[in-house]
């Protein structure tokens, strides 16, 4: 079985809307906007690009990267790994041409699905509605986690509000940084 890592830049509140600057949301960018750049607070990802074997994300978050993660360096070894797009109104007329092979998934089933065949981990990017699902439905392994002194209020939430049975995780990796921002790994624990 395949491994599902759900990473996230999240503020100390959950909300996971709009990181990088995405137009739209009111506190839209929060991770550049008044917290220092410490490169080692990001070494995790680095190290997501060389661990993964696979990318899954959401619609939305898909039309948001598909047009400018092709291009940049940063995510090099994304480009040639196989994507999959849960979605249930994607057309494969609209996927992008210059980032590898791209599948498109209709339901968590297919996602289930996927988990069971050969390959290395899955990385999940953005796609907070995808991850809401996918936790709610018990297939999320791990979460990393890079977790921003910020209270951002209202906005898109990483985790649902679904009364479900309490989830566990287990704290398998950990650091604070000078600019405040903690990295969480984190297993689903069984």
């Amino acid at each position: 079985m395949r491994t599902l890592i759900s990473t996230a830049f999240i503020s100390l509140d959950g909300v996971v809307e709009a990181p990088g600057g995405e137009p739209g949301y009111r506190n839209s960018g929060w991770t550049f906007k008044d917290i220092e750049f410490v490169p080692d607070a990001f070494e995790i990802k680095e190290r997501e690009q060389r661990e993964s074997a696979a990318v899954l994300l959401g619609r939305t978050s898909y039309e948001a990267f598909s047009p400018v993660w092709p291009d940049m360096v940063e995510f090099a070894q994304y480009r040639t790994m196989p994507k999959y797009v849960v979605s249930t109104t994607l057309t494969d007329d609209k996927l992008v041409a210059n980032w590898g092979d791209t599948t498109i998934l209709r339901s968590l089933d297919e996602v289930a699905a996927l988990k069971q065949t050969d390959g290395g981990p899955i990385i999940v990017h953005g796609s907070a509605t995808l991850n809401q699902g996918l936790s709610d439905a018990g297939l999320i392994d791990r979460y990393h986690l890079l977790v921003f002194p910020l209270l951002l209020g209202a906005g898109k939430r990483l985790f649902s509000a679904t009364d479900k049975d309490t989830q566990k995780l287990k704290l398998v990796e950990h650091e604070a940084y000078s600019n405040g921002l903690q990295k969480q790994i984190l297993d689903v624990v069984r």
